[in-house]
């Protein structure tokens, strides 16, 4: 089967959805599979092999002036590609300081308006390239955020779409009025265009079904899955440190006041306090955008105020093969976000290293731990709650290594690439035979 994926490209950050896609593609072709990855706005920048073009459509720069005026969206052809190439979009990515939804909202209800939007152009160029030379059978789009585009793509390819669900809420949330209900409109009535919306969790189909204002039966469920190569390089199964042994306490995020590292900042200051635990530290790996280094400083200063930060480590961005040894590293994690999350695709990393977790009982974590048994779960965004289930943790160390133990074999099980591929091809076929 011919499949290409568009896939909102991150430029320089890790972004989940883009190793979440690139895992799924690379596992569709291991199963004899034609699948083609099409980034649009900035190169998709993975941690295995970069399954991805190296076209750029809706190229960030062009879409970006193609807004601000009419001039612009109609460039010459090879100034517009020459705008659109992967290493000024990389370039302009890293230098940027990132995208921020409360100055996006003109540009977001003009790419949701599609071929009535500002980039009418791009969207055409996009469509011809796919007509002339690709020919899918079946398009699936990254998030819903580019769902402005199905209808032109469903009426001149005549194939089904399928659009991923990534926690788009998110991005929503912060739209300033009145582009914010402009959005949610244009999102109710483009989704009409999309043949199945594809969700990760039970949690997030309801809450998106509800959210999009579309029937439930329209979004399906398959749950995520890892490339666990490197994971199964090394078979030790758990942490296995003695209680009288520093314990290392793990968060893998971005670091940005969503996901929460300064709540597990504060827990960890509270155990810190505790005179009957062992020597504990705190170690974060992720992606710092220009724009949160005065968040991390924050927190920095809070930790060295309580004479901490000796404990604390913030490691930086890490690559497939860091990542492995960070987790390995760890005795426990904790991304304890303050919104709902609806991937969790670093707890699932965590758990194929045989880490238990300490989670915020909200969005799809109860689901993930109910379906694993791979930690404990606490009320969001309360340090002291967080800090107890973390205390366990570290003084049950039974308990916890049953939990890393459970999880990893649930991964082994279930969440893993191959399985993912099966499931989603098995969807495709469907769709494309009605």
């Amino acid at each position: 089967m011919k499949i290409i994926h568009i896939v909102a490209g991150a430029g320089e950050m890790y972004c989940g959805s883009c190793l979440h896609t690139n895992t799924l593609a690379t596992a569709l072709r291991e199963a004899g599979q034609d699948v083609l990855l099409a980034p649009v706005y900035m190169p998709l920048r993975t941690d295995e092999e970069n399954l991805s073009t190296d076209r750029v459509a809706f190229g960030g720069i062009n879409v970006y002036l193609g807004q601000q005026s009419a001039l612009f969206r109609h460039l010459p052809r090879p100034l517009a590609r020459l705008l659109d190439r992967p290493g000024l979009l990389r370039w302009l990515s890293k230098h940027s300081g990132g995208t921020r939804p409360e100055r996006l909202g003109p540009l977001t209800i003009s790419v949701l308006q599609g071929e009535q939007g500002r980039q009418r152009g791009e969207l055409e160029k996009l469509v011809r390239w796919l007509e002339e030379e690709v020919r899918p059978q079946v398009i699936h789009l990254s998030n819903v955020m580019l769902c402005g585009m199905a209808k032109q793509l469903a009426s001149r390819l005549r194939v089904p779409i399928v659009c991923s669900l990534s926690g788009e809420d998110i991005f929503l949330e912060k739209l300033p009025e009145p582009y914010y209900s402009q959005a949610r409109e244009l999102l109710r009535e483009r989704c009409g265009d999309i043949d199945v919306l594809l969700a990760m969790n039970n949690y997030y189909a309801d809450f998106m079904a509800d959210y999009l204002d579309v029937p439930r039966s329209r979004v399906r469920v398959i749950p995520p899955g890892l490339s666990l190569r490197d994971f199964d390089a090394d078979d030790s199964a758990t942490r296995t440190g003695l209680p009288d042994e520093t314990v290392t306490i793990g968060y893998l995020a971005r670091i940005c006041p969503e996901k929460g590292l300064h709540n597990l900042a504060q827990a960890f200051a509270l155990l810190a306090a505790e005179k009957d635990l062992p020597p504990i530290r705190l170690s974060a790996a992720g992606y710092l955008e220009r724009s949160e280094r005065s968040y991390l400083a924050g927190i920095k200063s809070q930790l060295a105020a309580a004479r901490l930060l000796a404990q604390f480590e913030y490691i930086g961005e890490v690559n497939r093969a860091e990542k492995v040894a960070f987790l390995r590293s760890l005795d426990v994690m904790s991304v304890p976000t303050v919104y709902r999350e609806s991937k969790g695709l670093s707890v699932l990393e965590a758990w194929a290293a045989g880490v238990p977790v300490v989670l915020p009982k909200h969005g799809a974590f109860p689901e993930l731990v109910a379906d694993t048994g791979g930690g404990l779960l606490c009320e969001a965004e309360n340090p002291a709650a967080l800090a107890a289930a973390l205390r366990r943790m570290i003084v049950d160390r039974s308990f916890a290594q049953q939990c890393g133990r459970k999880a990893r074999e649930a991964v082994r099980q279930r969440y893993h690439g191959p399985l993912m591929a099966r499931r989603t091809l098995q969807l495709y076929r469907e769709i494309c035979s009605k």
